[in-house]
């Protein structure tokens, strides 16, 4: 059965990656969460200090950077690792969420990240989402998916996240942070974040995530099936 690439983009706490994951478990696809690959290089740069406005040290520092993901066999879930160091709890803090995008926006960065991710799609059969997955990482992705939703419900999901984990964060803030994040990855000069002209727009606004999660199977199994036809008419 021919294997497609799946790129899922979109705005910030629109369930972008709870359906990759879900996606590529009925696939039996990769999953790579690509903004889990930006936030854990804001991690090394905020603990190593590193000037965003010199070139030079940001392309030292991406040289000493290494993102593996590993799966908990205790949860099932998808973890990121940062130089060895299993970092998927502290990269989802909001101090992290509060620098990514201006990190992200570093061209020396992107390239970084693109390149890495590339090679971990080379044999196809992955779901990715991000921000520019469909656009410029793989704009020959068989299946682009664009998820967009309200901003006040986008940060009443990312309370309710945090809340799950401990933190308490007032609504307020969270909305501000959301609104900078979506500001500077819709402006920036590199990669920044649009619709591909052959993305499925996808309102997450009012949808459950099974929801979600049963439209995007739904679009990709239509790609493999078409991906199977094209195949036998070749033949």
């Amino acid at each position: 059965m021919p294997k497609i690439i799946v790129a899922v983009d979109g705005y910030s706490s629109c369930g972008k990656s709870t359906t990759a994951k879900g996606v590529a478990a009925y696939l039996g696809y990769a999953y790579i969460d690509t903004g889990a690959m930006y936030r854990a290089v804001t991690l090394y740069f905020y603990t190593h200090h590193v000037a965003l406005t010199n070139p030079k040290e940001v392309s030292r520092a991406l040289e000493n950077i290494k993102i593996d993901f590993k799966r908990n066999q205790e949860t099932g879930r998808n973890e990121t690792y940062l130089n060895g160091l299993n970092v998927e709890d502290e990269i989802r803090k909001l101090y992290i969420a509060n620098w990514v995008s201006e990190v992200s926006a570093v061209s020396e960065v992107r390239k970084a990240m693109v390149a890495q991710q590339q090679r971990m799609a080379r044999n196809r059969g992955v779901v990715m989402d991000g921000r520019d997955i469909g656009t410029v990482v793989f704009p020959d992705a068989e299946l682009k998916v664009f998820m967009t939703a309200e901003p006040e419900i986008r940060a009443q999901r990312r309370q309710i996240e945090l809340l799950q984990k401990g933190e308490m964060l007032d609504l307020d803030d969270i909305l501000a942070n959301i609104r900078k994040r979506d500001l500077i990855d819709t402006t920036r000069a590199d990669s920044p974040l649009k619709q591909a002209e052959n993305a499925v727009l996808v309102d997450t606004s009012f949808m459950t995530l099974d929801e979600q999660i049963d439209l995007v199977t739904r679009l990709a199994d239509e790609k493999i099936s078409e991906s199977i036809r094209k195949n036998n008419t070749a033949l």
